[in-house]
This record gives C-alpha cells, sequence and structure tokens, in this order.
C-alpha cells in the first residue's frame, strides 16, 4: 500500500506540473504574442525549453515547499500530500476553464494547507507566512510598481526616437525579456513540485540520512521528472489565459511587453535566490502588464478585467484549501 501510494503521489504531482505548464504558459509568452514578437508555436516552445532550463538551476524554492507541512509518516502522510496535489489540481483546471490566470503557486501550497489542518498534521505557519503569504502580497505590488517606472524611464530615453524604430527594435528585444521570463518561471514552479515529491519520498522513509533528516540534494530524477512535466505541459499551450492576459487586460506596444517581462523575471529571480520564496509567476507578470500598461493612461488599463483576475487570487488558496480537505475526506474514506 505505502508503495502503490508513493508511486501515486509522484504520477500525480507530475501531472499537477504538467498542469500548471499548461496552465501558466501565458505567463511568458502572451506579450510576445500580442506585440507580434513571436509566433504562437515558436513562443511556447522557446518556453518550454527555458523552462526545462530554469528547473535545473536551483533547488531552494523546493526545500521550502518541502517544509510548509509535516505529515505523518507512512500511509497517513502520504494520503495527506496526495489530497493537497488534488485539490490544488481541481482549482487549476477550474480557473484554467474559466480563462482567468490565478497562481499554481497559491493553488498548491493551498491545497497542501487545508489537507494537513483536515487530517491534524502540523503546518508550519511561520514558513507559510514569511515565505508565502508576504512574497503573495508584496510581488505584485513590486511589479506594478517597477514595471511602472522602468516603463517611464523607456518613454523618457527614447522621447525623440522615430516611434517604428523604437517598436522594431523592442519586438527583437521581447524575445530576450520573455525567455528570461520562461527561465524564471522554471526555476520557480518546476521547483515547488520537486518539493512536493521529496516530502513524499521522505515522509515514506526514502532518501533520508543517519540522523532521520531528509538529504540535503534532491535525486536527479526527481529534477528531471519535474522539469520535463512543466515543459510539455508548457509546449502545450494555454490560450484561454493567453488571451486574458495578451489583449483583455491591455493591449501592450513592443516596448511595454518587454518592460513587463524584464521586470516580472527580476522578481522571480530574486524571490528564488535570495528569499527562497515559492512566488507566483502569475501574479507577478500580470501586475507588472498592468503597471507598464499604467503608463499610457490609467484609464487604458480595463480594471473591471484585473478586479475579476484579483478576485480568483484572493479565492486561490481557501478554495484550493477546501478542495484538498474535500479530497481527503474522501480518500480516508476509502483507504480507512
Amino acid at each position: 500500500m505505502e508503495l502503490a501510494l508513493v508511486i501515486t503521489v509522484v504520477c500525480v504531482a507530475l501531472f499537477f506540473d504538467y498542469t500548471n505548464g499548461f496552465h501558466d504558459a501565458a505567463n511568458a509568452i502572451a506579450t510576445s504574442i500580442s506585440t507580434r514578437a513571436l509566433t504562437p508555436r515558436i513562443a511556447l516552445l522557446m518556453a518550454a525549453v527555458m523552462n526545462f532550463i530554469g528547473a535545473l538551476l536551483g533547488q531552494k524554492v523546493a526545500h521550502t515547499v518541502s517544509d510548509v507541512i509535516q505529515p505523518p509518516e507512512g500511509v497517513n502522510g502520504l494520503v495527506v500530500i496526495l489530497a493537497g496535489l488534488l485539490g490544488a489540481i481541481v482549482w487549476n483546471l477550474t480557473t484554467w476553464y474559466f480563462g482567468l490566470p490565478s497562481s499554481s503557486t497559491h493553488s498548491l501550497i493551498g491545497g497542501m494547507v487545508g489537507a494537513a489542518l483536515m487530517s491534524g498534521s502540523l503546518v508550519h505557519w511561520p514558513t507559510v507566512w514569511d515565505k508565502v503569504v508576504i512574497p503573495m502580497v508584496a510581488s505584485p505590488i513590486v511589479g506594478f510598481i517597477l514595471a511602472f517606472l522602468v516603463m517611464l524611464g523607456i518613454m523618457w530615453i527614447f522621447r525623440r526616437r522615430n516611434q517604428h524604430r523604437v517598436n522594431r527594435g523592442f519586438r527583437g528585444a521581447q524575445t530576450v525579456s520573455a525567455a528570461a521570463l520562461a527561465l524564471g518561471h522554471g526555476l520557480q514552479d518546476a521547483q515547488k513540485t520537486m518539493g512536493v515529491i521529496f516530502l513524499a519520498l521522505t515522509t515514506a522513509g526514502y532518501y533520508l540520512q543517519p540522523d532521520g533528516q531528509p538529504q540535503e540534494n534532491l535525486p536527479l530524477w526527481v529534477i528531471v521528472g519535474a522539469a520535463s512535466a512543466i515543459s510539455l505541459g508548457t509546449y502545450s499551450g494555454g490560450w484561454r489565459i493567453m488571451r486574458t492576459l495578451g489583449r483583455r487586460i491591455i493591449h501592450l506596444d513592443p516596448a511595454r511587453g518587454f518592460s513587463a517581462e524584464s521586470v516580472g523575471a527580476a522578481v522571480l529571480y530574486t524571490t528564488a535566490y535570495v528569499w527562497q520564496a515559492p512566488v507566483s509567476t502569475t501574479h507577478i507578470i500580470t501586475s507588472a502588464i498592468m503597471g507598464a500598461g499604467a503608463t499610457k493612461r490609467f484609464s487604458a488599463v480595463r480594471w473591471g478585467v484585473a478586479r475579476s483576475i484579483v478576485v480568483a487570487w484572493v479565492l486561490t488558496f481557501p478554495a484550493a484549501g477546501l478542495a484538498a480537505a474535500g479530497c481527503y475526506e474522501i480518500l480516508d474514506a476509502i483507504l480507512g
């Protein structure tokens, strides 16, 4: 039973990683497609490759995610992790269906916390508060402000240049900024799935040091598996959410697309390497798009669409938690 559950958790985690890929594919490429800097298929291929590379560049976020809850050892702990994953998948697919760019990160964390609370497992609230809640609030604000300021700087620097040439130059620069953002997405989001798989393995008694503590480095097969799953998901596309980010919030020009993507990438790298915080790629790029777009005029941003997105953000953590709690009840009843 325990081995079967380990295999099931690993497979479900990789499926979540796949859904994360097509759910969040729009994050890296929607603005580049909207400004016609890249064609959709080339943009998806580039994002998939950069996602894979980014997933291989660190493990700090993965260790943070594996420290959010402390499930009991053995079968019951594996059921908690499985329920958390299923709750996150349910919310991911729901928001994907309605075209809302919600956070896969907070779906996963919310699902884990919801399943842990329902089962009576320990939740490390300091980690949740310091590494999840505070970055969840701060990162979109930082993304909005920085993208607004960067775009103001670009407007001032190129104020006397030929607008057609400027747009053509930034259309080329967007290839670099979109690749950087996709790399940051892999660095952040693939590691979250690695953390959950590693938590399941240590809960089942694998990859422990002699003193019973988890090993420092993740197994190579976990890293490559998570990187491959998110890359395949990204290449599958996420056209519903891509339309929301690329056109429904605001119609971006190449300079504003470059500003949003470069700021989003910078925030992702900083939070991953400096604070080891599993932040939401969706939150950051959406707020950066709104910040860059607001330099036209604040009324240019379709704030009604933005309001719907914010509502999805707020609902994600508790909704995924409730879905995971329900999944735990069902699994507990089936498995005893």
